[in-house]
């Protein structure tokens, strides 16, 4: 069983995901930031891509994917840098980031890399679902990797349905409409938005990201979903107190609070 799945059918609630850019903020923390977010308690961890136009996320991403690039971070060397990492981690580990490198460095030759470095699930959110079902879902299929789609506010009740019906693992409810970033919290449509989806019963379990920032907000979240991803946050952190396994603990664990 896919360790995606192991970990929604544990029963666990309050899931927590991490969302983290490889090669930032040095070239070579990847490995190390992976094994201090496991022995913080996180529950799975997304891996960015850095790519040079991430049209949707917002200027932290945006700053961490630019500095890796110049870092020299491209996807051979994560796999280069992942390929003992299930030594020391069993939790999920997914990549995220933007169709153009993958196909660049070929679809299959990256679906190969991603099953022998044991990464569980890939989240490319420019990757429309009918181009992947066409072209795609069997090479994910023979390298047993989960493609996860993602819904947006704007997305309607008969598509949401569809993406239930294509997605593995689990829906990535993105919050709002806007970029990635940093957001003080909810509002009122936004929480309709949740109440709606979480009211369809759909097959798949629902991750919520986008503006999660801190405990209140992850809280919120994970009132109307299995869990939720943070992102920005957790890089902004990393530029401002640097990266250490102290401060990853210190940050989870603000986050995770009762």
């Amino acid at each position: 069983m896919n360790r995606i799945d192991k970990l929604f059918h544990s029963g666990k609630k309050n899931i927590l995901s991490v969302y983290f850019t490889a090669g930032y903020p040095e070239v070579d923390s990847t490995a190390g930031i992976i094994n201090s977010l496991v022995r913080a308690g996180v529950d799975m961890i997304e891996i960015g891509i850095p790519f040079s136009d991430p049209l949707a996320d917002g200027p932290v991403i945006q700053k961490s994917s630019s500095n890796a690039l110049k870092n020299g971070m491209s996807l051979r060397l994560l796999f280069h840098q992942l390929e003992s990492i299930r030594s020391s981690v069993n939790i999920p580990l997914l990549l995220m980031g933007y169709l153009n490198p993958v196909l660049k460095f070929g679809m299959e030759n990256f679906c190969r890399s991603c099953s022998v470095t044991g990464i569980d699930g890939i989240i490319l959110p420019d990757l429309p679902p009918e181009i992947y079902t066409e072209q795609y879902r069997e090479i994910f299929r023979k390298y047993g990797l989960y493609n996860i789609l993602l819904i947006s506010p704007s997305t309607e009740a008969e598509r949401i349905r569809l993406i239930d019906s294509i997605t593995d693992g689990f829906i990535y409810m993105v919050s709002s409409s806007s970029v990635t970033g940093v957001k003080q919290g909810f509002n009122d449509e936004q929480k309709a938005y949740f109440e709606r989806v979480a009211g369809m019963n759909l097959t798949h379990p629902l991750m919520i990201g986008f503006g999660i920032s801190s405990n209140e907000t992850f809280a919120e979240a994970c009132r109307y979903a299995n869990g939720a991803i943070v992102g920005s946050a957790f890089i902004k952190m990393l530029e401002k107190e640097g990266y250490s396994d102290e401060n990853i603990k210190k940050f989870v664990k603000d986050l995770k609070k009762e």
